[in-house]
């Protein structure tokens, strides 16, 4: 029987939907599901979730609670992390902080100020789960959740090149379904090849029946109301000829076009229909707004009489059927090391591209050469990507000032005296939670 350890499973939403897609393949119906976290109501709550999935399903799994580490990663055959290293009140000055500067962030858990500052406090804790899981569970499965993705995954592939990795997100397949709708496709008819990095990545090949549906996609946004559902991302394809997989909030920040004034974020960024058009400090005020609603929410799933068992679009438990499953083969966008993978973006950075995951493990997918316009995008932001690793993995306090110099939103807003001055600031409020950092003198 198979064993599946779930590491941060207080995060009821993703363990909830992954748990339930793992019980619906035959080789998982018995398997033991080992929950840990270090938040006791948490994991309660998700305990009695993931109780009352296996009961609906009437499987035969076992359930395990513990805030254990080792215990949950013994002998598991995979791993799944969505930990998040400080509550809301650690990192909602990863957004006020750069705000005060001028520097306007809708998410900020990828790249950018933000992001870095979230990869440094979580990278050490990412490398002690690895730690663990090559001491427990060595030829495990490892799919991570947390972000920033790019990040983690870089340090964590590169200290521990032995160990099964990848980092899974889940807005190739939703942004192919959305483009699909656009053309009026299923989704079983429609094929692509997508590439790049964590929430940076471009369909660089996208087909409806084998047939090019680019045309097909440049027509639909005729329509008001589907250019308007996207308002970044749609202009960023009419500029640059390819589809980016994130939504136009996370794409905002990602580039120099469409936070550094106020008219631009209000044209672009505030009143678009999709699910995130980019307003400032989206999901922090999400997150400060469910504060007091959250137990209250779980409590009525909890009580609600019939659980929904149908398997999602999550790519994770096809993953691990197809490598220790029933081993049918599943291609899915993973990030890995580039190591000839895309021949225009840093060799040995973090990538995002198709793999197909097998009785084998993984097998990455060379892509080749990116088109010229979206490397120039993106190359930035993986060289600021492997900067702040580097930071992390070195305690180096200057790289992380030079990858924040360096990211395209930050230099369109900021002078260099003003980077400085505000990376120093950061460091100054994350100073609990920077061990690898001996000081913080930037020079």
């Amino acid at each position: 029987m198979a064993k599946f350890a779930f590491i941060g499973a207080g995060s009821f939403g993703f363990t909830r939907t992954l748990v339930r897609d793992i019980l619906t393949f035959d080789a998982f119906k018995d398997a033991t599901i080992a929950l840990m976290d270090i938040d006791e109501t948490r994991l309660d709550y998700i305990t009695r979730a993931v109780h009352k999935i296996v009961k609906a399903g009437n499987y035969g799994a076992k359930v395990i609670s513990t805030s254990n580490r080792a215990e949950a990663l013994e002998g598991a055959d995979g791993v799944l992390c969505t930990i998040l290293n400080g509550d809301v009140d650690v990192w909602r000055y990863d957004i006020e902080i750069p705000k005060t500067y001028g520097v306007d962030i809708n998410v900020g858990d990828t790249r950018g100020p933000a992001g870095i500052f979230r990869a440094l406090r979580t990278i050490p804790v990412m490398l002690d789960i690895c730690a663990d899981i090559e001491k427990y569970c060595p030829h495990a499965v490892f799919l991570n959740y947390t972000n920033p993705m790019a990040m983690l995954c870089r340090a964590m592939q590169s200290r521990f090149p032995a160990l099964k990795i990848s980092g899974l997100c889940h807005s190739v397949q939703g942004t192919a379904g959305m483009l699909a709708r656009w053309i009026g496709a299923r989704d079983e008819d429609i094929t692509y090849t997508c590439a790049g990095i964590n929430h940076q990545a471009f369909y660089i090949d996208y087909r409806w029946k084998g047939k090019d549906a680019y045309p097909l996609i440049r027509e639909a946004m005729k329509d008001p109301a589907i250019y308007n559902e996207e308002l970044v991302r749609n202009e960023m394809f009419l500029l640059l000829d390819y589809y980016p997989t994130e939504s136009s909030g996370h794409n905002s920040e990602y580039n120099a076009w469409f936070r550094k004034r106020p008219d631009l974020i209000e044209q672009f960024c505030i009143h678009g229909t999709g699910w995130n058009p980019g307003a400032y400090a989206y999901i922090l005020n999400e997150y400060q707004s469910r504060k007091g609603t959250w137990r209250t929410e779980i409590e009525d799933w909890l009580k609600e009489p019939t659980v929904d068992l149908s398997r999602g679009h999550e790519y994770a438990a096809y993953i691990f059927n197809a490598v220790f499953g029933d081993k049918t083969m599943f291609k899915f966008n993973g990030n890995v090391l580039n190591n000839g993978l895309i021949d225009n973006l840093p060799q040995g950075a973090c990538v995002e591209v198709p793999v197909l995951a097998s009785p084998h493990g993984f097998e990455a997918i060379q892509v080749g050469k990116l088109p010229d316009q979206i490397a120039a995008l993106v190359h930035t932001s993986s060289i600021c990507e492997e900067l702040a690793v580097e930071a992390s993995l070195s305690g180096d306090p200057r790289k992380v000032y030079q990858a924040i110099a360096f990211d395209p939103l930050t230099s369109a807003v900021l002078g260099i005296p003003e980077i400085k001055e505000m990376t120093a600031k950061m460091f100054k409020q994350n100073e609990g939670y920077l061990p690898q950092f001996l000081n913080f003198n930037l020079k």
